[in-house]
């Protein structure tokens, strides 16, 4: 499935078995929805707050009110002492704070309290780790188990099916954007007061390493960008390279590696700073005519969605099925070969086209996205419904 403007925002990969179309009166007592998490954007943004109601997530002993992992709301005593609480439990994330035995007894109390489960299969691959037969173990718990899953592509409702028989509702990654928001992207680099102006029809590129979590392959995407900066010299618009990469890393020697790889370059410059806040992450992207994706595994990618919202063409490895969320906006890379990286390079630039007015576009995709999230909640709604329907038949 393509989510863009002619696709359809949902499509089932195949009929759910027992589900029942239960008609959703707007008069009706929301759904009481324990969220494994509840306080995230994507929660909130597939979450029609006149229908379902969200469980707040339990305080974590000894965490920063803020922080919701290890999810209290997983535990057997949580779900069953709050069992009066909660219509349905949804879980997203955080599987990997638990052993098979623990997410078991998890789900085995919500299902004595006679409480569906749903699992949207966001990760086929924890991005979070490198060794992944331990979260292997944990979907081969709970994908069985649950009584509906969800899933963002096809493809990964294919792979879903071909390895444990079930089937999947795909449903489209949302806009995460606020409605508020001004869709105007400017077609000049943004200037700030710690960097020189560059030049106008300078293509411009950006990498975010964030603080190198074990799925990004930091010192290949820099490398390669050296090389490919080199390889387009002279052919064309020049090409301007910024690298982000977090104050605080989980291994400053891999910093340091990152660092040393753009010594001495012109175009290619890394920048640390302190941890972005979502607006400051979408003025940086959007900014940038080509953002870089260097994943070593995963499955999908909220950057690829504000990349899409903001207009932002995206270059990144072919892992899991991060290209199938917008093909259109998504060429293959691969990091050993930076002639593919050059060529992305030239793909990004070649899109910025005074013919192709960049506001029009964005106002028309704005538009189709937010139809396209009020579908995406509308179907949530009514997949709880006909769940808890399946569960009390």
């Amino acid at each position: 499935m393509h989510f863009g403007a002619s696709a359809p925002a949902i499509c089932e990969f195949r009929a759910l078995s027992h589900a029942r179309k239960t008609p959703i009166g707007t008069t009706s007592a929301p759904i009481r929805v324990a969220s494994i998490p509840s306080s995230h954007p994507y929660i909130h943004a597939i979450t029609d707050p006149h229908r379902v109601a969200l469980l707040p997530d339990p305080p974590v002993p000894g965490a920063p009110a803020e922080q919701w992992w290890p999810p209290v709301a997983l535990t057997a005593p949580w779900l069953s002492e709050n069992a009066a609480e909660y219509d349905l439990l949804h879980v997203h994330f955080g599987l990997e704070s638990f052993s098979p035995d623990e997410l078991r007894a998890g789900l085995d109390a919500a299902r004595r309290a006679g409480r569906p489960v749903v699992f949207t299969v966001h990760d086929l691959d924890n991005p979070q780790i490198v060794d992944q037969e331990p979260y292997r173990a944990l979907l081969d718990v709970i994908v069985p188990f649950a009584d509906r899953l969800v899933t963002l592509t096809p493809s990964a409702a294919a792979e879903i099916e071909r390895r444990w028989g079930r089937a999947s509702l795909v449903l489209a990654h949302p806009t995460l954007l606020d409605e508020a928001a001004a869709p105007v992207r400017e077609d000049t680099a943004p200037v700030r007061e710690d960097d020189p102006v560059l030049a106008d029809d300078a293509v411009r590129v950006g990498i975010h390493l964030r603080d190198l979590r074990p799925n990004i392959d930091a010192e290949s995407a820099v490398r390669a960008a050296v090389d490919a900066v080199r390889m387009r010299d002279g052919a064309g618009r020049p090409v301007e390279v910024e690298v982000l990469l977090n104050e605080r890393v989980r291994d400053e020697r891999v910093a340091e590696r990152v660092l040393a790889a753009a010594s001495g370059q012109t175009a290619v410059r890394v920048r640390r700073t302190p941890y972005l806040d979502d607006a400051e992450v979408e003025a940086w992207l959007g900014g940038l005519d080509l953002f870089v994706l260097p994943y070593r595994h995963g499955t999908h990618s909220g950057w690829v969605e504000l990349c899409y919202d903001l207009g932002v063409r995206v270059a990144g490895t072919d892992v899991g099925h991060i290209r199938a969320q917008h093909p259109s906006e998504f060429h293959v890379v691969d990091l050993d070969d930076p002639r593919t990286l050059a060529d992305a390079v030239t793909w990004a630039g070649d899109a910025r086209h005074p013919s192709s007015p960049v506001a029009d576009r964005l106002v028309s995709r704005r538009t189709e996205r937010s139809e396209e999230r009020g579908a995406v909640r509308d179907a949530h709604a009514r997949l709880y419904r006909d769940a808890i329907a399946g569960v009390s038949a």
